[in-house]
Formats: C-alpha cells, structure tokens, sequence
C-alpha cells in the first residue's frame, strides 16, 4: 500500500486491508501511508517522499501489486521525481488506483508500457465489500486475460462499436494533463469519470480536451459517474460520431468495476445497453 496522492483514514485503511487479506493477499504498508505532510497537509508526506515510496515498493521482488490508499490530490506532484529506469528494470506489476491516481496510470502505463487496474484505492471500503467490484479486481489481479471478458456496461448514449487500447479516468485530471503529458497515439476507447463538479466544469473539462485534439484518436467512449454533468456529456461527445456509453457503475458510486487501462478492448453499443468487452 502506497499513499500517492493525499492523507488516509487510518481506521478506513484498516478495514480496507482486512477485505484483501480475506482474499488470500499478504498487505504491506508503504512507509508514509498514514503520515501527513507537516507543510501541506493535503498531501500524505513531501514529494520525494511520496514517490520514494512507491519506487521502493514497485522495485521490492516480493510486490505484485501496488496499491494506492486513496486519491485527493498529490500524483502529479511526484511523477517526475519517480525513478523510472528502476521501475523499469523491476519489470511489470499491477498498479490499482483510481481519481486522483489517474496520473500516475497514464504515465506509468506510457513509460513501462503495461496494463494498470483502474479500481478503488484500500480505503474505499464500500467498493471493496461490494460484490460486483470484488470480483472485478480478483479477476484481473489473480486470473489470466480471456478474451470476450465482459469488463462494464452502461446506457447506450450514441450507438455504434470500436475497438482500440482502453485509456483516461478522472476527467479533471487528463484535462490538467494537456500541455503535459501526449495525447494517444493509436485507436483508442475513452472512460471518464468525476466527482463533485458542476455541468459547467465538465463542459470545459471536455472542451479543453476535444481543443486539444486529445480526443482525435478516440473511436469510442465509456462513462462512469460524472453527477451533474450527464447532459454535458450527451452534447459534448455526441457530435463527434463514435459510439458512447454512459452510466457505466465506474468511479465515486458505491460499485466502482476495475478496469485493464493500456488493455485492448471493445465497446460495443448495438443496444439499449452498451457492453466493454476484453479483446
């Protein structure tokens, strides 16, 4: 368990490592996991701090998954003081997050060119109890890939099917990522997913993206919860004439699917209900 982004719940972490013994996981704690930063206490410890920890969690032989606490706020910070030929050499391993921890997705799937797991952070105990959630994250942590794997499903919003390599997450941070990070190079299939923002601000999150052309390479869209934005979503992402699924059970709601980021797969919105299948 690392803490890459703002301070946990200790009482929350607990209960949140309880629910992944009892899957049969050995849980290890980071070192600044339950710690506050004494300048910023919105962030867990200091950058280097914060990315040393997950540096040495990825590179200890005994790791097979790194595990984010929680979001808040705080990966972007560090990303550019993590190690990456370390990370490299220790070889792939799973990276589960979600939020905040969209940040360190993009770019670790970027630079070690692997598959990372878009789920609940330890702390989000009500989506680890969750049934649907559990077996979602068991399956991609502990089974191997089987294509035709049903992954989500939501509402068909504009329908239509594509296929490419499964990217995003939290909206308002890929937007904050423009100018930054590279939008995709190949054909991809879009998820989204906020918290707490008004219809206004999911506007200008998405027009940011589409005026960026980060969205040129998009064949396909997937969106979780976004709250108040969901009319935003149908007149932003429905002009552009891919197929677009909303309502997928993806983000801050009480079931949060685990999703392979960097994995190939397929939206398929024939239907009234679109599907995200492994391919």
């Amino acid at each position: 368990m690392v803490a890459p982004a703002g301070p946990v719940n200790p009482e929350r972490l607990a209960t949140g490592m309880e629910v992944l013994t009892s899957w049969g996981l050995s849980v290890e704690l980071g070192d600044d996991v339950l710690t506050t930063d004494d300048r910023l206490s919105y962030l867990a410890a200091a950058d280097d701090r914060r990315a040393a920890d997950l540096t040495a969690a990825w590179t200890d032989r005994r790791v097979g998954v790194v595990w984010a606490a929680r979001g808040g706020y705080g990966s972007q910070r560090m990303l550019d003081r993590l190690d990456w030929s370390r990370l490299r050499a220790a070889g792939p391993k799973h990276l589960v997050g979600f939020s905040d921890v969209t940040a360190l997705h993009g770019r670790l799937g970027r630079e070690l060119g692997q598959v990372t797991v878009h789920g609940p952070g330890v702390a989000s105990v009500g989506q680890l109890r969750d049934p649907a959630t559990a077996e979602s994250l068991q399956r991609l942590l502990l089974q191997p890939p089987v294509s035709g794997t049903l992954v989500a499903s939501g509402r068909t919003l504009v329908s239509g099917s594509a296929g490419g390599r499964l990217w995003g997450g939290n909206l308002s941070l890929l937007a904050s990522e423009v100018g930054v990070e590279p939008p995709p190079e190949d054909r991809s299939v879009l998820v989204l997913e906020e918290v707490a923002e008004p219809g206004y601000r999911i506007d200008r999150y998405l027009t940011q993206l589409l005026r960026a052309g980060w969205l040129d390479r998009v064949r396909g869209v997937l969106v979780g919860d976004v709250g108040s934005g969901s009319p935003v979503v149908a007149d932003r992402l429905g002009v552009l004439g891919i197929p677009v699924v909303v309502d997928a059970p993806i983000g801050h709601g009480d079931r949060n699917l685990a999703l392979p980021l960097g994995a190939d797969v397929r939206l398929d919105a024939a239907g009234p209900t679109g599907t995200l299948t492994l391919c």
